[in-house]
């Protein structure tokens, strides 16, 4: 991704873009910091090789510029109620830019564009936009508080993100759909803290990364393509599942620990009809990943149209070996300093 001087300049005001969003004091700037983010952001979507991106590009482009279009009036809206006394139910407007930001980060109901996008980029770019593209409009979220709506949003992402993971072939729509689950709990950690919030997107960003990296640099793109991956080495093959099933959120992995933090926090506040959604939910996502690990597993065998000559040097299998001890073990590591400290 970064082979060249230009990717380098739109990566870093991307991330400039969504720093001035995070920092700023009024919705127009924060609207300014969102469109700097998107305009950066579009170039890096672009591939010469992959009519797709292209694709891809146009659809992010069309949602965003939407979703913009209606926090800017509705920013407007506020600006002239609170400097010419115009009469306008807030709640409303509110509700609206709640809105906008959800179709920004792909929470449901405003998903659609998320997972026919994905399917169109490569393993760098979906993770920028699966992690750092969410920062900015979960942010602003935080500032407003519309618990109805978010209530809806959380209920439709863990429905949404669960069922339609069930019949996908697609590893980069598998990780969508994923993303939506995840984005689900992540609004609701939001709406009990925002210390959990973050704890929550770190982890989940930290999964993603290892998950993606390893895509990336053996060229996984299907479920196919994992049933004859390291027949020579299962041990790998191993590693790749338990990251799956980490960031599912089985027990006694890393990717728990978030999880058992917002299911504390909702027992705490009596909140047993959203705890219980958002755990039937999880455990629908378990199952699927389950169901993909026992597969792979289980039938082992050799295809030719999927076989490729591994390249991998040592230092990427290290790497992954390192980052998959703390995926694995991380929550033990924890746990073990929580109680000695």
């Amino acid at each position: 991704m970064f082979n060249n001087s230009s990717k380098i300049l739109f990566m870093t005001i991307t991330i400039i873009g969504t720093l001035i969003t995070v920092t700023s004091n009024s919705w127009l700037s924060a609207w300014m910091g969102l469109e700097i983010n998107l305009l950066s952001f579009i170039p890096l979507l672009s591939d010469n090789n992959n009519f797709k991106s292209t694709e891809a590009s146009l659809k992010y482009f069309l949602t965003q510029a939407l979703a913009s279009t209606v926090l800017l009036f509705s920013s407007i809206i506020l600006m002239l109620k609170n400097n010419m006394n115009i009469e306008i139910n807030e709640s409303f407007v509110s509700m609206i830019i709640t809105s906008s930001l959800l179709m920004k980060s792909g929470a449901a109901p405003f998903h659609f564009w998320f997972p026919n996008m994905m399917e169109g980029l490569t393993w760098m770019n979906s993770l920028i936009l699966m992690t750092w593209q969410k920062i900015a409009p979960l942010m602003l979220i935080s500032y407003l508080n519309v618990k109805n709506l978010l209530l809806i949003s959380v209920i439709l992402s863990v429905i949404v993100g669960s069922l339609s993971g069930l019949n996908q072939t697609s590893l980069r729509k598998l990780m969508a759909f994923s993303s939506i689950n995840h984005l689900g709990w992540m609004l609701m950690s939001l709406m009990i803290s925002e210390s959990i919030w973050l704890i929550y997107f770190f982890t989940y960003t930290f999964l993603s990364i290892v998950l993606t990296f390893m895509f990336n640099v053996y060229k996984l793109f299907h479920l196919s393509q994992l049933f004859s991956w390291f027949m020579d080495s299962k041990i790998f093959k191993f590693i790749l599942l338990i990251n799956f099933l980490s960031l599912g959120g089985l027990p006694p992995f890393l990717g728990f620990l978030p999880k058992w933090l917002v299911i504390q926090q909702l027992t705490f506040c009596n909140q047993y009809f959203m705890l219980m959604i958002l755990m039937m939910s999880t455990l629908i996502t378990l199952f699927f990943y389950l169901r993909i690990c026992y597969s792979a597993f289980m039938l082992n065998y050799y295809e030719n149209n999927w076989m490729i000559h591994m390249q991998s040097n040592s230092m990427n299998k290290n790497l992954l070996l390192m980052v998959s001890f703390f995926s694995i073990f991380g929550l033990f590591t924890i746990t073990l300093l929580f109680f000695m400290l």
